[in-house]
């Protein structure tokens, strides 16, 4: 009858719990098959009580603080509010989830808080950047928020670390642990400091935010994704955030209107940042784009191969890189920047430096390949694009880069509208400095 029960509470409010809570709430009974029925009740009110589950909760439009309060009375550990998202994290009690789902309206959603990882498979010159730069767009005034596994001072980005927020480890220092952040970073912004400018990111100019959402093994959840994204918001005037790089993310398991981080960068972008992410590593697979670029709203990048030639005419897609449509049937990526082989910064002692002692260049440097790569580089060209329009909305800015892409001869679900080159940008007019 337990068993039952609890198929039943799933049937009548399965649209308030994701796929995951669902499996693990009738998984949570199972055990009870094999115990003598006159065990079941006490045994199943302690077990209720002290099987705790890591969630996300999402609430109604405008019920933020009457479904925060709802959560509250749960006495809940490790409670986590995101108002600028209208939703909280928490572990809870299956109890208390059973109790949240059936009695409390304010609630449009709980999810299970399900990993994120970093989206790296195992340059600039090419998309004609340098262009930009000779026409005096070098990210200058602009602010790049990179989420990811932190920043390393390297050099090639001394005093342009504006700020730092870490929500794995609460440090206030810049710092990376792991390497991708960093290398994210200079991808997007590195000057190229300690190689003569040869190893120099589109925006080599514009300020960094580090926000720490990824740990040492590049690992995070749901929770600490929203957490820095919403940080971001509520600090976006103090540190002039203009632009979200995320090279992150995890299999779409929902809808984009159901998946909660894509309401949070979709959130960021309604409140004028341009958000870029990366469209995934599953390639060359169908139906591969990682959460949150699912996104309608936000640029999603996939990774061109540019056989490491400033020549264009031998460019490709990368094979690894995810391919459309989306989990809603919507065409994505929106389009390409390169991410094969990419050098970039290298953070001494991450766990990416250790372990991929042979991607080291010149000391300094190491080089990886993945999408991860592509999206911090189309942040850079966004900072460039910004420097000369300071008033385009995001919308505007994803038409203008579109718009700048050239046809690879692939689907639009494989390239998007094409392999970027910002060489392009500058005939617009509204780009003219």
């Amino acid at each position: 009858m337990l068993n039952f029960s609890m198929i039943g509470l799933v049937r009548r409010n399965g649209k308030k719990m994701d796929k995951k809570i669902r499996q693990e709430m009738i998984h949570f009974y199972r055990p009870f098959r094999n115990i003598p029925c006159f065990l079941q009740s006490p045994i199943e009110r302690v077990r209720k009580k002290t099987k705790k589950l890591p969630v996300v909760i999402k609430f109604e439009p405008g019920s933020f603080v009457s479904g925060l309060n709802d959560v509250k009375k749960t006495k809940c550990k490790s409670l986590h509010e995101y108002p600028s998202i209208s939703c909280c994290s928490a572990k809870l009690s299956v109890e208390n989830i059973e109790h949240l789902v059936k009695n409390c309206s304010h609630i449009k959603k709980v999810y299970y808080d399900r990993k994120m990882t970093t989206l790296l498979d195992t340059a600039s010159p090419a998309i004609n950047s340098g262009l930009l730069k000779d026409n005096g767009l070098t990210g200058e005034g602009v602010t790049i928020a990179v989420i990811d596994t932190g920043i390393h001072p390297h050099e090639d980005l001394k005093g342009r670390i504006i700020g730092f927020a870490d929500f794995i480890n609460g440090r206030n220092n810049p710092y990376d642990d792991n390497g991708h952040g960093t290398h994210c970073a200079g991808d997007a912004a590195g000057n190229g400091s300690l190689s003569d400018g040869k190893y120099q990111g589109p925006a080599p100019d514009a300020n960094l935010v580090g926000v720490k959402v990824l740990d040492k093994m590049g690992t995070g959840s749901l929770s600490t994704v929203i957490e820095g994204i919403d940080w971001c918001i509520q600090n976006q005037a103090e540190y002039n955030i203009n632009i979200l790089s995320l090279s992150l993310g995890s299999d779409a398991m929902e809808s984009a209107e159901d998946d909660p981080v894509v309401n949070a960068v979709e959130t960021a972008w309604d409140n004028g940042m341009v958000v870029c992410v990366a469209a995934g590593n599953s390639g060359p697979a169908e139906q591969t784009i990682a959460s949150p670029g699912i996104s309608p709203k936000v640029i999603t990048v996939g990774a061109a191969d540019d056989t490491n030639t400033v020549e264009r005419s031998d460019d490709s897609v990368a094979d690894f890189s995810s391919r459309g449509p989306t989990i809603d049937g919507l065409t994505k990526p929106d389009l390409l920047t390169p991410g094969v082989e990419i050098i970039s910064l290298r953070a001494p002692n991450s766990f990416l430096d250790k372990t991929n002692k042979k991607a080291r260049v010149d000391g300094n440097y190491m080089s990886l390949s993945g999408t991860s790569m592509a999206t911090p580089i189309c942040a850079g060209v966004v900072a460039q694009l910004l420097q000369s329009a300071s008033d385009f909305t995001p919308d505007q800015v994803k038409e203008q880069l579109m718009n700048a892409c050239e046809d690879l001869g692939q689907s639009p679900n494989v390239q998007g509208a094409g392999y970027l080159n910002a060489a392009i940008l500058i005939r617009d007019e509204a780009t003219k400095v």
